[in-house]
Formats: C-alpha cells, sequence, structure tokens
C-alpha cells in the first residue's frame, strides 16, 4: 500500500499509535509523532513510498515530538528518538520535519554497516550510476535535482550504498535536501517538483525537501552500476568545466566521505579499487544548471 492511501486522519492515527511504517529501499523505519507538521511532510515527500502492516520487522524505531516540561512553553523543541534514546541534541520545534530527515540519515549511516556508505549523492540513466561526493556548498544536491527532474533516476542524495559483495549501488530513494539559493533554483528548473515546508534559522540556513520522483520510488529494488565518480563544483558565473581526475585521487576522496570504510577492511579497499578502475572520474565546474544536466545526459548516451 502507498502512503498516499492513508486519508489525513489515518495517517496521524498511525503516527500517533502504532507507528507509521515505511519502506525505502532495503530499510523499514517506524515513524511515531504527535506533531502535525511531521505527519503533513510525509504525506507530501513520501506519498509514492510503500506503508507496510505495523507488525511487520523495521530496521529502525523512531520517534519525533514535542520536548515535555518547560521547553513545550519556552522556546518549544523538538526531539529526534531511536529505540527511546536521543542520539542528538533537541531543535527548535518548527525544525521537526527536517529533524526527521536528518535522523533518518544517521540511523541508516551508523547503523546499515552491511553496505559501504558513503556520503555522495547518486543517479542512474540507463543502468550506469554517477556518484557525486562533495561538500555542503559544492552544489551536489542542486546538481542532483536537476538531474533527476531531466530524467535520471535518484539512488540517493545523501547516502551511496554499496553492496561490497557484488559492488552494486543500492537505491534509497528519500527526499533530496536543497538549501537556501538551491531551492529556488530547483522551483525555477522544474517548477513540476513539490517540496515539504520550508525550514528557517537552522544551522544550514533555509532548508527544503524535495518529493523524489515516483518512477525512482517505483524503481527501489533495482541496483546499478558504477560509471562515473563526479566531483562538482558550483561557482557564480562559472563556465561549465569537467576535468579528469587520476582514479587514485578519485578513490582517495571516496574513501575521505566515506561514514565506515574502516569497517569492511580488505574487502572495502578491493571493492572500491575494483569500481574505480572502471570509472570515469572528473572534476566538474558549473554555474549553469541547464548546461550541466544536459553535459551528463549527453555523456551517458555515448
Amino acid at each position: 500500500m502507498k502512503l498516499s492511501v492513508l486519508d489525513e486522519r489515518e495517517l496521524r492515527e498511525r503516527l500517533r499509535g502504532p507507528g507509521l511504517l515505511l519502506r525505502t529501499g532495503p530499510v523499514v523505519t517506524r515513524v511515531r509523532s504527535q506533531l502535525a507538521s511531521v505527519a503533513g511532510a510525509l504525506a507530501t515527500l513520501y506519498a509514492d513510498h510503500t506503508v507496510v502492516e505495523p507488525d511487520t520487522f523495521c530496521d529502525f524505531d523512531t520517534r519525533i515530538d514535542a520536548v515535555d516540561g518547560m521547553r513545550r512553553w519556552i522556546r518549544p523543541q523538538a526531539q529526534f528518538l531511536l529505540d527511546g534514546v536521543s542520539p542528538f541534541k533537541p531543535m527548535a520545534l518548527p525544525h521537526a520535519s527536517a529533524m526527521l530527515e536528518w535522523g533518518l540519515n544517521w540511523c541508516v549511516s551508523n547503523h546499515c554497516h552491511q553496505y559501504i556508505i558513503i556520503h555522495a549523492a547518486v543517479v542512474e540513466l540507463g543502468g550506469r550510476a554517477m556518484v557525486l561526493p562533495a561538500p555542503p556548498g559544492s552544489g551536489k544536491s542542486t546538481l542532483c535535482a536537476g538531474l533527476v527532474n531531466r530524467g535520471w533516476r535518484l539512488l540517493s542524495d545523501e547516502l551511496t550504498l554499496i553492496d561490497p559483495v557484488s559492488g552494486q549501488i543500492v537505491p534509497l530513494a528519500r527526499p533530496v535536501s536543497l538549501k537556501n539559493r538551491s531551492i529556488e533554483v530547483i522551483q525555477r528548473f522544474a517548477p513540476q517538483a513539490q517540496f515539504g515546508p520550508l525550514t528557517r534559522d537552522t544551522v544550514k540556513g533555509t532548508v527544503a525537501h524535495m518529493k523524489p520522483p515516483v518512477e525512482s520510488v517505483q524503481a527501489a529494488h533495482r541496483s546499478a552500476s558504477l560509471a562515473w565518480v563526479v566531483f562538482p563544483r558550483y561557482t557564480e558565473g562559472a563556465a561549465l568545466t569537467p576535468s579528469p581526475l587520476p582514479r587514485g585521487e578519485a578513490m582517495m576522496a571516496l574513501i575521505d566521505n566515506a561514514f565506515n570504510y574502516h569497517l569492511h577492511g580488505r574487502r572495502g579497499f578491493d571493492c572500491l579499487g575494483d569500481l574505480i578502475e572502471k570509472a570515469d572520474c572528473l572534476r566538474f565546474a558549473y554555474s549553469d544548471l541547464e548546461a550541466a544536466t544536459a553535459y551528463f545526459t549527453e555523456l551517458a548516451a555515448v
């Protein structure tokens, strides 16, 4: 059953009671919340995701609600819990829906160690995947959002999951996080894109999450093979400039962006080495999103 089948009352009853069990790629998460803002964000951003029955085994049991006590009245805060324990400090109550997304990322990056997990966006076209690792502010998520609104499949905006046995990239199609000017850029670039609520005054500035395309969610069972590793850099006014990157340097950068490479030992090294050996690696400077997406779509057609 898709989440969109639930009406507002049914959704809020599940969130307040046994929990809403969402399947996102290989992960099942139970979400509980009393907050209307969380229910609204889930209804928009996860409309195409599968809801499983409440008695199904879940990988993560989460809750996000208002903090009790004085904080309920003075500068109200929200708290994210995993198995009843808070892994990080509360945030302002209006940040709850964004905090849920950050909390779900934390759950995967800290516990799904059956995969090599790299802090990178990943998209796919024609069965070939492009990994986009880059630091905050590089334009990674903007380029990712641009590509998935021009026919590429979203595997993930934040967490690239690599099966160390098969070398395949496993999809985790969840909302794309955009910040500040990138929000308006994508709204102009893809007017059909749907967004959750704006979250203002976070440590990252203003944040909004873009709903993943339905085609990406429906293809969550289909893995992809790595073809490109691209390190994007948005610079205002910059000409579109792809430049080859030595594979050794690209591999070290992937390792630097990995959450759990150290846990996989020799098998992790061999897996990444084999993947990089078969991939084209480049740095990519850009300022024109339309030109950037066209460049990669043409590249994938070769």
